[in-house]
């Protein structure tokens, strides 16, 4: 607010001394008018109502979006919009309306609480600013209602795993007499595209001992490739790969891929070093692979099977998962600080 004061005075001719009284009651005036009118204008100041796009937003943008925008999320927090710092992050709103005292925001302006100060690793705000910013907050926070929110772009991944699901159609190949299936298309369509051919079909020989070493990580007998060669009917292939994932040596052979994982083999580590005996676990896995049980049932049942309604001792067991992670059993340990290391290992696992 700004003050102009005029003294009209009387235009005559004045002597010297009728000046100097003139010049001194004027002065004295001024100087009363001034003295009234700082409240005033503090007052003024006060009740000022703060335009957020004008006044606040622009603060906001040069101290803080650089962190709490969009393309930076820092404590799950955006300032790029008002409606955005009301609803708050990680810790909470950021601002209370009518609250600036309370407001998370202008906590960490005066690196006041538990919360760093703020702009980080910045010059702090000047008082004056932060003041301003309390008093737009301390005035019900008011933005405009159709205030444009910016989306976050989402990070675009070449990962097959992220890409959007869709049926293609099998390629046209030059030697479609070696097709059989739709894989098959698509493998002789890259083989024809690097100038390579397809090898030779394997014998019958080959095949059994390529299936016995991979699924059960032993040789066949000789029985078992005597008649798997005796046996001329169209599905015997077919009927050799049921036989041998019905064998319970199966799940032995590929269950240890997830035993080793999980370290079921290792000892707890740290000071004692203690061995494990939890077989039980380790014949729970191996079960689960020969039963085939479900990626969603594998999972839930190891870490929460305790947590099912009604669990039964199987699913029991199977949170043995948990007693895999390293033990430290050693005197003068900090238990929450390794309780949490061992919850991440599990996590991560």
């Amino acid at each position: 607010m700004r003050w102009s004061i005029r003294i009209f005075l009387p235009r005559r001719q004045a002597s010297p001394t009728t000046t100097s009284l003139v010049d001194f009651w004027s002065g004295l005036l001024l100087l009363s008018l001034l003295a009234a009118a700082g409240p005033l204008a503090a007052q003024a100041n006060k009740t000022t109502t703060i335009d957020y796009i004008r006044d606040v937003r622009p603060l906001l943008t040069q101290h803080c979006v650089a962190c709490h925008g969009v393309k930076k999320q820092e404590s799950g927090l955006r300032l790029d919009a008002a409606r955005l710092a009301i609803s708050g992050g990680d810790q909470g709103a950021a601002i209370i309306p009518g609250k600036s005292a309370d407001s998370l925001l202008i906590k960490v302006l005066r690196g006041e609480g538990d919360v760093s100060a703020m702009p980080y690793e910045k010059p702090p705000l000047d008082k004056k600013t932060i003041a301003l910013i309390s008093r737009w907050i301390d005035q019900g926070a008011k933005y405009p209602a159709d205030e444009p929110i910016a989306q976050k772009a989402r990070r675009k991944s070449e990962h097959w795993s992220f890409q959007p699901i869709e049926r293609p159609m099998p390629p046209t190949t030059v030697k479609q007499d070696w097709v059989r299936n739709g894989i098959d298309a698509f493998i002789l369509s890259r083989l024809e595209r690097e100038g390579l051919s397809p090898s030779p079909e394997a014998p019958r020989s080959t095949l059994i001992r390529r299936l016995h070493l991979d699924l059960l990580g032993t040789l066949p007998s000789a029985d078992d490739v005597e008649s798997f060669l005796n046996d001329d009917s169209p599905n015997a292939y077919e009927r050799v790969v049921d036989r041998i994932l019905a064998s319970p040596q199966y799940g032995e052979r590929w269950g240890r891929h997830w035993l080793d994982i999980a370290r079921y083999a290792d000892s707890d580590g740290f000071t004692i070093d203690s061995a494990r005996k939890i077989w039980k676990y380790r014949d729970w896995v191996i079960d689960a692979f020969n039963r085939d049980l479900s990626f969603d049932r594998f999972a839930i049942e190891q870490t929460a099977g305790d947590l099912l309604p009604t669990p039964t001792l199987s699913q029991l067991v199977a949170t043995g998962f948990h007693r895999n992670t390293l033990v430290n059993q050693e005197g003068g340990t900090n238990d929450e600080q390794f309780r949490v290391e061992a919850v991440v290992d599990r996590v991560n696992t």
